[in-house]
């Protein structure tokens, strides 16, 4: 009972944020075999990210960054961006590219936020577990809302992206690099933020993580939209 309470922080946001994009989608709902199945498979990415964050370790380029981040700025900086948004968006990706897109489902252009969103849901629900040693009940509630944003807002960047160029039958490989560096920029940028300065630089990362939401948001109304207007026709 008191382990089944302790997880409330992970199971209530993964419940809620799983909603929301299930009813965000509700013009055409994806199967929910396979948002299950996208978010076991950011279960899966999380395992990914760790065993490339522990290959770095005979390249002597494995650091905590946690600590490094009152000592050497620049060092940080470097890991943010050429380590941290590197990995843990290529660890999503991947699923995406291999696995999301045979779904036979796979067939509207809001498709590919949705699943990459249940990917980026399961990876952050990992990444929460393993916060709950290290955070009050208050903070990991807090993070438990807050830790799946973060991952949900970068991997739908690089999943329109893809997306778009997918459904109308064009080469991904342009869309894909060009999405998951945008997408490894930003969120290296963020971590970089954040890590480095975690109260001063608060305004900024909320500003640039607000500025994605309002731009995911307004996106996937028009997608729905357009999605609606072409089933009337």
């Amino acid at each position: 009972m008191q382990q089944g309470l302790l997880i409330l922080p992970i199971v209530v946001p993964v419940i809620f944020w799983a909603a929301y994009h299930y009813h965000k989608d509700r013009h055409l709902p994806e199967p929910p075999g396979n948002l299950l199945l996208c978010f076991l498979l950011g279960i899966a990415a999380a395992a990914l990210s760790k065993a490339m964050y522990l290959g770095l370790e005979p390249l002597g380029l494995r650091i905590d960054a946690v600590g490094i981040a009152q000592e050497d700025g620049l060092a940080l900086f470097a890991y943010a961006m050429l380590a941290i948004g590197p990995i843990e968006e290529l660890a999503k990706l991947l699923p995406f590219l291999l696995v999301v897109l045979r779904f036979r489902a796979f067939d509207e252009p809001l498709d590919g936020i949705i699943y990459a969103s249940f990917i980026a849901l399961g990876y952050a629900a990992v990444e929460n577990y393993h916060y709950l040693d290290f955070l009050t009940g208050l903070e990991s509630a807090a993070r438990g809302f807050a830790g799946p944003v973060i991952h949900i807002l970068f991997a739908s960047i690089w999943a329109h992206w893809i997306t778009r160029a997918w459904l109308r039958k064009d080469p991904i490989t342009r869309p894909a690099v060009l999405g998951f560096l945008i997408a490894a920029g930003l969120h290296g940028l963020y971590d970089f933020l954040v890590l480095r300065h975690p109260v001063a630089a608060l305004p900024v990362a909320a500003a640039m993580i607000v500025g994605i939401w309002i731009w995911r948001l307004r996106l996937m109304h028009r997608l729905h939209e357009d999605a609606v207007r072409n089933s009337e026709r």
